[in-house]
């Protein structure tokens, strides 16, 4: 998170590089902090819990700062903001039905994580952006929201 304001800058201000490397360290960090939790069994509750908000800010803001370039097109931007909220609305719906207050992130959430960040270094190292990649970012930010979906109808029957 504390690199989130400095890659939104980078973005805003045209300083495509320095962005580019910002989220690049961001990402890798954000990655290798995961691994080693998991690997040396230092995963913590805060942690588990800190880790998507953190995921979700960086993202968000980084696609936000991508529109307001002109580096991303607004038609991905809504629905990576539209997915996530959704998610924020169906977990206030549950927490507010049920006693389930544990939401372990998908695996598809986690692709479509990595494919967002993927997509996001590929707008600031290439302009024109390959349009052909934004597809993938779109599916599988629609599927993972999808699969989402299915595992809160799920909790909710068992409930």
């Amino acid at each position: 998170m504390v690199a989130t304001p400095f890659v939104i800058l980078a973005i805003v201000n045209g300083l495509r590089l320095q962005a580019l490397a910002l989220l690049a360290v961001a990402a890798l960090t954000d990655f290798l902090d995961g691994e080693v939790a998991r690997r040396f069994s230092l995963a913590t509750p805060t942690g588990a819990y800190l880790d998507p908000i953190a995921d979700k800010v960086l993202l968000s803001g980084v696609y936000l700062a991508l529109g307001v370039a002109h580096m991303a097109p607004w038609w991905l931007i809504l629905l990576i903001f539209g997915r996530d909220l959704y998610i924020l609305l169906g977990v206030g719906i549950i927490m507010s039905l049920t006693r389930v207050r544990k939401f372990p992130p998908s695996v598809w959430g986690k692709v479509s994580t990595f494919v967002q960040i993927v997509t996001a270094l590929v707008c600031l190292a290439q302009q024109p952006v390959f349009s052909p990649l934004l597809w993938p970012c779109a599916a599988f930010t629609l599927w993972s929201g999808i699969h989402y979906t299915v595992r809160s109808i799920l909790v909710l029957r068992a409930h």
